[in-house]
């Protein structure tokens, strides 16, 4: 017996591979081979044959960011006549719309602004949830809380703990990018290390917040560092107390270039095709048997490539994201209203069920 077939024949019997038996899949195993393997997984944890969506809106808190991360277009500095913090009356507005189409979620980003402390953020948190009790606010990531328990000599846990009560539902898994500190150094040296996102992820698990993973791929990393990448994520997966959400969901995206410093100045160009990107689909959903949700971005790879995402593992499209700048700042985003998001979902094969944030399906 070769060694694909071994190892496809662990994970049949409900085994697990390690990084560097994944690492030989990518390099030895034919991509139609993985996408199989990967879709029978898939099938296991959800075998009903539906896939999740949801309608949310992304609003930026600011544009101000003191990380200036060399992959980033949407960031601007405190004197830059660019730079804004949204006002109260936006929030109403965008909020309003949201809910106008049926959306109840509002993802919450945008820079690490040194001149917003703390009591910024749960202010803002608690007016939201008092003109808007029903919004579920999934916001900020580990970075920001990391920049705030240090600028506020404070623990993760307090942060957290102060976000929460102030009407934080969900945190994202914004700023992984690729977690090594090697590339860290080379994309976003002003960003959380990795330990500090993983230490605040650890955290969030121990108080039960429901989070996302993420990774943003295709640029000055290896292949095994992706790998790496999601060793760590199911490591700290397993780690989390029973009955715990944990991460709720995995959502890898390839890295968009256009414009950004790490492009034109460093010459790291956007390098994943759509065969990688169900690879990494593939590989994501083999690695990361106990994290039940894979999310495949329809923003940044299209339609075509969405749907065949939902035959190599994927399980989700996301959101139809009423608004989204970060990504949209370095490339042309594939958008689709709540009926297009349907119709790709049935064209694939599968029963379009639309979601809430712990994934489970809403009216």
């Amino acid at each position: 017996m070769g060694i694909r077939e071994h190892l496809y024949g662990q994970l049949s019997g409900g085994g697990r591979i390690t990084a560097d038996e994944a690492l030989t899949l990518w390099e030895k195993a034919p991509i139609e081979e993985l996408l199989y393997v990967a879709d029978q997984l898939r099938k296991k944890l959800h075998p009903e044959n539906r896939v999740g969506w949801m309608i949310d809106r992304n609003v930026n808190i600011t544009n101000i960011c003191f990380s200036q991360c060399r992959f980033c277009n949407f960031c601007r500095t405190a004197k830059s006549e660019e730079a804004y913090i949204t006002a109260d009356e936006e929030y109403d507005r965008k909020i309003e719309e949201l809910l106008a189409l049926g959306g109840d979620q509002l993802l919450l980003q945008g820079g690490m602004n040194p001149s917003l402390g703390l009591d910024f953020y749960t202010g803002l948190f608690r007016r939201l949830k008092s003109r808007w009790p029903g919004v579920k606010l999934h916001a900020l990531g580990p970075p920001e809380v990391a920049w705030l328990a240090r600028a506020e000599k404070m623990s993760y846990r307090d942060v957290l703990v102060a976000l929460r009560d102030a009407g934080l539902d969900s945190l994202p898994g914004a700023g992984a990018e690729i977690l090594s500190d090697r590339v860290r150094r080379l994309v976003s040296p002003a960003k959380a290390t990795v330990a500090e996102w993983l230490g605040v992820m650890r955290e969030a698990h121990r108080l039960n917040l429901p989070t996302s993973a993420t990774m943003m791929f295709g640029h000055a990393e290896t292949v095994q560092e992706r790998i790496e990448h999601l060793d760590m994520l199911r490591k700290l997966h397993d780690a989390r107390l029973e009955g715990h959400d944990g991460f709720i969901t995995f959502i890898p995206w390839p890295f968009m270039d256009r414009g950004t410093r790490l492009a034109e100045k460093d010459g790291i160009r956007s390098n994943v095709t759509s065969t990688e990107y169900l690879k990494m689909i593939a590989i994501s959903r083999i690695m990361l048997d106990n994290i039940r949700n894979i999310q495949s971005s329809i923003l940044t790879v299209g339609r075509e490539t969405a749907m065949i995402s939902l035959h190599a593992g994927a399980n989700d499209l996301g959101s139809v994201m009423m608004e989204e700048n970060v990504v949209s700042a370095a490339g042309d985003p594939f958008r689709v209203n709540p009926e297009e998001m349907k119709e790709i979902i049935r064209e694939a094969g599968f029963t379009p069920v639309r979601r809430d944030q712990r994934y489970m399906p809403v009216e």
